[in-house]
């Protein structure tokens, strides 16, 4: 009886002259005529072609194959033979059995005419059929980075002795501002989706000192640029007794652990996707420059760009920056007036915060921020007030100082935004099975 395995066993060699067993879908058939079909079979390991010969399957069989569509799912057995064709190996099939065939009254209409005309995926057409855009070899590509992305971060923590914590997915008050909050009804409460993970990890930093997560977090932004989403996956950290600076190599560690990890384990997917590894292997083993904020702004008005000190930087301010980097660089020192009361000012200029973002370079903008907490009871609610934000959602928050509070910081990692830089694809929505935009909620 022959063995199952998968397309990427066949093709590597190692089983030339063997008894195979294939499962898969049809990912292309071509006619030889009435004795002869090749079928172009697929699996999550790749494709290979399939020679069907009606004298050795019989008429059955054979007729079976040959009216066989698109993505009708296929078991085949046979003899793995080396070719110089394309594919390098193909089966010599002996039977076939179509396991799911597919109506030809509605096609697969993921077509390579409409791939072309969508350019990666932009058009309404692929994301209304995302459900079945996901089988193609490009959306296979980004979901097999996707995945390496985040076993990268989760081995990059745990091998530093980070805990993995969970936080609550509704909550009372904002983290990044009330305006992007997601309302919900909550038995005759408001409640919200939660923006990240920062406030109830601070509570669980003088347990765990070292603490990270891996969780959706929800902005209800309108933006429509190519990097944002209302739904998206945040890697977070919080560390005890940590500055800034440290805050910061942690997460320069862990993006050049995420480049080396895709190139270890993702280097023909890259590839395939265009990109230059050895660019990526600059995003693994550079230095990544910090500059401060009062840099960038400088920078950026003598490149003719209108930007008044204490003002936030926009996307659009950090494309331009990012163009001149081919690493990434750290933004650090903004203004207190510029971000939110968590931040911790300088006390060597109370103007400042001790804070950072991350810009990946190619223009794709901020990847991570972060920075030290306002960490003493004094502190925290002289900043509370004097945003005039209410005191009383963040009743617990402001507790954790009154309770041994210590120097403490952390940061939040857009994942789906780093599978969409190392990737090189043209959108977010790119790098991510379901995309959740403004306008897009289905399938």
């Amino acid at each position: 009886m022959a063995k199952q395995y998968w397309i990427g066993d066949v093709r590597s060699g190692v089983h030339d002259g063997e008894e195979v067993e294939l499962k898969g879908w049809v990912h292309r058939t071509r006619g030889g005529g009435k004795k002869i079909q090749f079928v172009v079979l697929r699996d999550s390991t790749g494709i290979v072609q399939c020679v069907v010969k009606k004298d050795v399957v019989g008429d059955s069989c054979f007729d079976d194959v040959a009216n066989a569509l698109i993505e009708s799912s296929m078991i085949v057995r046979g003899r793995v033979e080396s070719t110089d064709r394309e594919h390098g190996h193909e089966l010599q099939v002996e039977s076939a059995e179509v396991v799911g065939p597919v109506n030809p009254d509605r096609p697969f209409p993921i077509t390579e005419s409409a791939m072309t005309e969508a350019d990666g995926g932009e058009t309404e057409f692929l994301l209304d059929n995302r459900h079945l855009y996901l089988r193609t070899s490009r959306m296979t590509t980004m979901l097999k980075l996707r995945s390496t992305v985040f076993g990268a971060i989760h081995s990059y923590f745990r091998d530093r002795d980070f805990i993995e914590y969970q936080a609550p997915n509704f909550v009372a008050g904002a983290v990044e501002g009330g305006s992007t909050l997601f309302e919900v009804p909550y038995f005759g409460r408001k409640a919200y989706l939660t923006q990240s993970w920062q406030l109830y990890a601070e509570a669980a930093m003088p347990a765990l000192e070292r603490l990270y997560t891996m969780a959706p977090s929800f902005r209800a932004e309108k933006s429509r640029t190519r990097r944002h989403l209302t739904e998206f996956w945040h890697a977070e950290m919080e560390i005890a007794w940590a500055s800034n600076e440290e805050v910061m190599e942690h997460g320069e560690g862990v993006v050049r652990h995420i480049a080396r990890k895709m190139l270890d384990e993702r280097s023909e997917e890259l590839s395939e996707l265009g990109r230059d590894l050895e660019v990526i292997a600059g995003f693994a083993d550079s230095p990544y420059p910090r500059m401060r904020y009062d840099e960038a702004v400088d920078a950026l008005q003598s490149k003719g760009v209108e930007i008044e000190w204490g003002q936030d930087l926009d996307y659009s301010k950090e494309k331009i920056l990012t163009d001149d980097f081919e690493v990434p660089h750290f933004l650090t020192h903004y203004p207190r007036i510029a971000k939110p009361f968590y931040h911790r000012p300088d006390p060597e200029d109370p103007k400042y915060v001790l804070c950072h973002d991350l810009l990946a370079p190619e223009g794709y903008g901020e990847i991570i921020g972060g920075g030290e907490r306002t960490w003493s009871e004094d502190e925290i609610l002289e900043r509370i007030d004097e945003e005039g934000t209410p005191r009383e959602p963040y009743e617990f928050y402001i507790d954790i100082r009154r309770y041994g509070g210590v120097p403490h910081g952390g940061f939040g990692l857009g994942v789906d935004r780093v599978c969409t830089w190392l990737a090189g694809a043209d959108h977010i929505r790119e790098a991510i099975p379901f995309p959740r935009d403004s306008r897009r909620v289905t399938p």
